[in-house]
């Protein structure tokens, strides 16, 4: 036994050595940001650089230099231009490939998003490639171009803002073997700096109590970035509110009320190059529930909404380690964003197309049946009910703003939402765990943001509804393997 176990540790590091080697071989321990434009509706698309940068240490791994999570709608790839030989690879999602699936992008509305790649600054000329699945989930090359690291045109200078400060909120070592988040602030003036280094601190310690990020605390770094805005809070567009604040985040993002991001992207990753990072939070100082995630790009989350938590963590999930949405009975920015008649590519869905060889099937609860029943039609009833007080009662309150009410009477609206909000949270809660099938791990219809056709692992996750709960063993997997691919 004491053979074996020196054997496999000798083997590790052998590989680990040999991975070190990739990465000395082509790269430098430098970062290069590739900005660049993403345009088009749903059926164009056209991608153009827009500036290059060399900045600080990489805070990737070394050693994990090719993503095979098989996730995410895009791929950027980095070939050693000599030899051909892929050297990177991360899969990612982007706020156009939203848009595509808006109506605004059918009715052939073009539209420009800012973006950008960050890859392990390259010794040589590199090909950079960025990839596309098609309707059958195959990746096809949709931009390519040489880059060479000598390039003059390359913006070599250091970002440096004097009016950012940085503050490092849980510190666990090395950048280059751990997960490095940054928490940038938005809609914090210059006056609401200690509500910010308050908040942050509280966003921070939800990581050391929810698991799996609990058992992996030692593999985070928490970095928050401040720079004050003008004005507090972010734009309301349905209530006619704008606000000047430093990332220009908005509600109401692609026609949603609660979806909450910036298209300022260039913005975003100029504060985020103050440190070292591998996911980018965005911290909103606002009340209101909302936020987003994009997978490797960033999240969105406002600080002060009763369900800030569940936010914090849920938009992480998509983020982060790429997970869908398992709900589907709330209304969504998008159309037709999952087909029932193809296997997503998130590891916490299914088409079910495949029973036999579900993507979770060594998770799979004991004589499981597939697809799993639940109480499904009394859960449909009343929350389809639900979403439409709800959206009243929304559509009320903004009303009252857009319309300068009373205060007084705003403020009556907006109580009796976070009441009835918080009272149907903890009916589902119930409702969810006294389900028959509740704790087991099948294949239950739901989900995805349909009501029929696609699956989810668990009946209840903190990716299905609202609350302090743990995520399912699925997602829970997905998260630790993410987290494991950071670090060396």
């Amino acid at each position: 036994m004491k053979f074996l176990i020196a054997f496999i540790i000798l083997s590790n590091t052998f590989l680990l050595a040999q991975n070190f080697e990739v990465f000395n071989k082509y790269f430098e321990d430098a970062t290069l940001r590739l900005d660049y434009y993403h345009i088009g509706d749903n059926i164009n698309e056209l991608v153009t650089i827009d500036q290059i940068f060399k900045q600080g240490i990489w805070a990737g791994s070394r050693v994990n230099l090719l993503d095979n999570f098989n996730n995410g709608v895009y791929y950027l790839k980095i070939y050693d231009d000599i030899s051909g030989e892929l050297i990177y690879s991360k899969g990612f999602d982007s706020y156009f490939k939203e848009y595509q699936t808006s109506a605004d992008a059918q009715n052939g509305i073009q539209k420009s998003f800012h973006e950008s790649a960050l890859i392990p600054n390259p010794k040589n000329k590199i090909k950079f490639s960025i990839e596309k699945r098609d309707d059958d989930n195959n990746l096809n090359e949709i931009f390519t171009r040489i880059i060479d690291p000598s390039d003059i045109k390359i913006i070599r200078e250091k970002i440096l803002d004097v009016n950012v400060e940085i503050t490092k909120s849980y510190y666990s070592g090395d950048p280059h073997s751990k997960v490095d988040i940054a928490i940038v602030a938005e809609g914090y003036t210059a006056e609401e700096k200690e509500k910010y280094l308050n908040d942050l601190k509280r966003f921070t310690n939800i990581f050391k109590k929810q698991e799996p990020f609990k058992s992996y605390i030692n593999n985070l770094n928490v970095y928050g970035i401040f720079k004050a805005s003008e004005e507090s809070g972010v734009d309301e567009p349905r209530a006619n509110i704008y606000k000047n604040t430093t990332l220009n985040a908005t509600f109401n993002s692609l026609g949603s009320e609660r979806y909450l991001l910036t298209e300022d992207n260039k913005t975003l990753r100029d504060l985020a190059s103050h440190v070292p990072y591998d996911a980018i939070y965005i911290m909103v100082n606002h009340k209101r529930y909302g936020g987003g995630g994009i997978y490797n790009w960033s999240c969105t989350f406002t600080a002060d909404n009763q369900f800030q938590e569940y936010l914090f963590i849920h938009e992480f999930g998509h983020s982060f380690a790429g997970l869908a949405d398992e709900y589907y009975t709330s209304d969504v920015a998008y159309n037709d964003f999952y087909k029932p008649t193809l296997e997503p590519v998130e590891p916490n869905v299914t088409a079910l197309l495949d029973p036999e060889n579900l993507k979770w099937k060594k998770l799979l609860t004991s004589g499981i049946e597939l697809p799993t029943p639940w109480e499904k039609e009394e859960f449909d009833k009343t929350d389809y009910e639900w979403q439409k007080e709800r959206r009243e009662m929304n559509d009320k309150i903004a009303e009252l703003k857009r319309n300068n009410a009373d205060k007084n009477l705003i403020i009556q609206a907006e109580q009796e939402y976070i009441v009835k909000d918080k009272e149907r949270s903890d009916i589902v809660d119930q409702y969810l765990k006294n389900c028959a099938n509740y704790g087991k791990v099948g294949a239950f219809e739901g989900a995805g943001y349909l009501q029929n056709g696609l699956y989810r692992p668990m009946i209840d996750c903190i990716m299905f509804s609202k609350g302090e709960k743990p995520f399912c063993k699925v997602c829970e997997e997905a998260i630790i393997k993410v987290i494991e691919h950071y670090g060396e």
